[in-house]
């Protein structure tokens, strides 16, 4: 019960800020309740599977998925989850403490700089979002493969990386941007939690506590980020992965 109302409070807090869920319930997992860190990342990537869903229908219905981009990316993304997850397996609990909690850190900096550099970008530099070229899919491939790598491995979403790497190398809009990534998320998601899975690492027990607490939690903490001045949201949004590392090197 207690899982369950810690995580309640983390997903208030992840819904407000709309970022870094899932290195803060790693963090939270590992330095409050003791999980071994493989059992905490298997949860989490297994986890977004499920909170990314929700998001990905909504942002759809809102117009801002690049269905064809997310569906190479993700597709390939899934494939290198779970290559790292099995990678990730195999990285000694005491030094992937500090390899998470560096990924944190340095998605914190991308996050900063998404929101520092492409904050005013309304219009799409790709041209014709159904038919890719061929370097459009080698980027995506690319993409895909990189950031699915880095969270099958790490456990993280690697959502700043994603969202830079849409605008960067496929010229989508910030909404764009983000509403494609949930869908990249998603397969990234799945894949990384079969690979946990298949090496006995998820705790399906756990699994429902997290989601029941994170999901129920969000859903509120979103009610007030249309309330929260912007600046705050852009802070927080900043310092949650931050502040999740710090936890982590603490544990």
């Amino acid at each position: 019960m207690a899982i369950i109302i810690t995580m309640l409070l983390m997903g208030v807090l992840l819904g407000f800020v709309g970022a870094g869920g899932a290195g803060f319930i790693i963090a939270m997992l590992t330095l409050v309740f003791h999980i071994p860190i493989h059992v905490a990342l298997a949860t989490s990537l297994t986890a977004m599977a499920f909170t990314t869903l929700s998001g990905v229908v909504s942002h759809y219905r809102e117009g801002n998925v690049v269905l064809v981009i997310g569906g190479v990316v993700g597709g390939f993304g899934a494939f290198g989850s779970y290559i790292g997850s099995k990678f990730g397996s195999l990285i000694p609990a005491h030094l992937l403490h500090w390899f998470t909690a560096g990924m944190l850190f340095l998605s914190a900096i991308f996050m900063f700089i998404r929101l520092i550099m492409f904050q005013k970008r309304s219009q799409s530099s790709l041209k014709g979002h159904k038919e890719l070229s061929k370097d459009n899919v080698i980027k995506c491939i690319f993409l895909g493969l990189v950031t699915g790598i880095l969270a099958g491995a790490f456990g993280i979403g690697s959502a700043p990386f994603i969202q830079l790497g849409l605008m960067v190398l496929l010229g989508l809009t910030i909404r764009q941007s983000v509403g494609t990534t949930m869908l990249v998320i998603l397969p990234i998601a799945i894949g990384g939690g079969f690979g946990y899975s298949s090496e006995g690492y998820l705790d399906y027990v756990l699994l429902v506590q997290v989601l029941i607490g994170t999901m129920l939690g969000a859903y509120i903490g979103a009610k007030f980020t249309n309330y929260a001045p912007r600046m705050l949201l852009r802070f927080s949004m900043i310092m949650t992965p931050i502040l999740a590392g710090c936890m982590l090197l603490v544990e």
